[in-house]
């Protein structure tokens, strides 16, 4: 049965010294033939800074649903992907499946993680309630005139600048430990 919400899927892998430009081919041709599977909604690739130390790829992948990301993962073009890149990467890779706020709960410079959404709601509202609050004490009364919708779509335009380039790197920060808190008592 198909499920209706998409899925989006970070991976992760380092490559072996070396192999970077391999890598680079093989993924890039890998990406071309994925694409045409059904359920592909896209793929984004985030490579190492030119000139810095590190080999670790990022790839973000994003389904139509749980049936595309099976098939997706069943099908022999990835099966022959994986086998290359297991000769290619370090290891087997880092693979999560990402519910779509983790790039506000993640500080600059880590890797996207899957975190509890429970401890994302408790965040995003921390983060929310006080910048609709100032909001509706500061701008509401001068936008209330306006047509509602112009009023709307400014009052929420307010709300998610505020909330993506100052309040959740703030509260990202200061909630870091307890956010992260489960990945800290895995890791080794």
């Amino acid at each position: 049965m198909n499920q209706p919400s998409t899925i989006t899927v970070s991976i992760t892998r380092t490559v072996k010294p070396g192999c970077e430009a391999a890598f680079e081919r093989a993924l890039h041709e890998f990406v071309q033939r994925s694409l045409v599977l059904p359920g592909q909604m896209g793929v984004h690739i985030m490579r190492p800074a030119p000139g810095s130390a590190s080999r670790e790829y990022g790839i973000i992948r994003k389904f139509a649903n749980r049936d595309a990301l099976t098939e997706f993962r069943t099908s022999p073009e990835y099966i022959e992907w994986n086998g290359l890149a297991m000769e290619l990467t370090e290891g087997s890779g880092r693979v999560e499946e990402l519910t779509g706020l983790e790039s506000w709960f993640t500080l600059p410079g880590t890797p996207l993680r899957a975190l509890p959404k429970w401890k994302m709601a408790i965040a995003t509202f921390l983060g929310v309630f006080p910048v609709a609050t100032i909001l509706n004490l500061t701008i509401s009364p001068a936008i209330r005139p306006w047509n509602f919708l112009v009023g709307n779509a400014v009052f929420n335009a307010s709300v998610v600048a505020l909330l993506t380039w100052v309040v959740m790197p703030v509260i990202t920060r200061v909630l870091h430990s307890w956010l992260h808190s489960d990945e800290m008592k895995t890791s080794p």
